[in-house]
C-alpha cells in the first residue's frame, strides 16, 4: 500500500494531523497496528477507564489535561470523553489489490461526491457491520478523516479498507472487469435492489445527497435499481439507504 499523502490546506501548506475523539473511535485507533498515533490528549480520569479496556505501550506520547483544555482541541461541543488522539491518516489501499481478493459475493461500496463527512463515517460502520469489501471514494469529491467522521464510524474507520481514487469512473472500470455487479442505487429507476442483486458479487454505487448519481456515473453502472420505500417518503438519507443496501446484500 502507498502512503496517503498528509492533507494539506488551500495554501499548499501541511494541515493539522487529525484529532480522533470519543472513546470508541480513540480504543479503536490505539488497537489499529497500521495506525500511526502522535500524542494523546486524556484526562486523569479518563485514563483510569482507558486502563481496563487499552494498555498504551511504554513511552506512548501523553498529555494531560482537563475537560475545558481538551474541549479546545476539538469542535465546539464535541463529545470527546477526556480523549484526544492525534493521528497520522491511514494509508490509503490500492484498488488493485481489493479488487485481487477472493471475497465471495461480499458487498463493495462505492460512493460518488458524498462529501459529508458524518454520511461517510456511517457508511463505513454499516460497512464493518454487514461485512463489506471496502468503500471507494474518489479523493478531491470526499471528505478527509477527521475525529467528527470517525466517532460517526463508531470504530470502522480502522477496520474497513478506505481507497481513494483519482478517477471513479475508471475505478468502476476496473471494478467491473474485477466481476463486480455495478449496482447505482437510483429512487427512479424501475427495477428493485432486491431482484437486482440476485446472485451477483455486487457493487454498490450511491450518489450524493439532492443531486444523487452523476451522468457519467451511472454510465458506468450495469444496471440502476431502487429501495421499494413508500411513495409518500421521497427518498431516504446515503447513510441510511447504505445501510439497507449493505443489510440486503448481505441477508443472501
Amino acid at each position: 500500500m502507498g502512503r496517503r499523502p498528509h492533507p494539506r490546506n488551500a495554501a499548499g501548506q501541511r494541515s493539522q494531523y487529525p484529532r480522533l475523539y470519543g472513546r470508541h473511535a480513540v480504543i479503536a485507533a490505539l488497537s489499529n497496528p497500521e495506525r500511526v498515533h502522535r500524542k494523546l490528549h486524556i484526562t486523569h480520569a479518563a485514563m483510569k477507564t482507558l486502563a481496563e479496556d487499552y494498555d498504551l505501550p511504554k513511552g506512548f506520547n501523553v498529555q494531560y489535561g482537563d475537560d475545558a483544555d481538551l474541549g479546545r482541541l476539538v469542535p465546539a461541543d464535541a463529545p470527546h470523553q477526556g480523549l484526544v488522539l492525534e493521528v497520522e491518516p491511514l494509508d490509503s489501499p490500492y484498488l488493485g489489490d481489493i479488487l485481487s481478493e477472493d471475497t465471495g459475493n461480499r458487498a463493495l461500496v462505492v460512493l460518488d461526491q458524498v462529501t459529508d463527512p458524518h454520511n461517510v463515517g456511517a457508511i463505513l460502520r454499516s460497512a464493518a457491520a454487514f461485512g463489506a469489501v471496502a468503500v471507494v471514494t474518489q479523493d478531491r469529491n470526499s471528505p478527509s478523516e477527521s475525529g467528527s467522521l470517525a466517532r460517526a464510524a463508531s470504530g470502522a474507520l480502522e477496520i474497513v479498507p478506505w481507497v481513494r481514487v483519482v478517477n471513479l469512473a475508471r475505478a468502476l472500470g476496473e471494478i467491473g472487469d474485477a466481476g463486480y455487479w455495478r449496482i447505482g442505487l437510483d429512487g427512479t429507476a424501475t427495477r428493485v435492489l432486491e431482484a437486482a442483486l440476485a446472485e451477483t458479487k455486487p457493487a454498490l454505487v450511491f450518489g450524493a445527497e439532492g443531486e444523487g448519481l452523476r451522468h457519467n456515473t451511472a454510465e458506468h453502472c450495469d444496471e440502476l435499481a431502487k429501495l421499494p420505500i413508500a411513495a409518500t417518503m421521497e427518498s431516504l438519507n446515503v447513510s441510511n439507504a447504505a445501510a439497507i443496501a449493505l443489510y440486503a446484500a448481505a441477508r443472501r
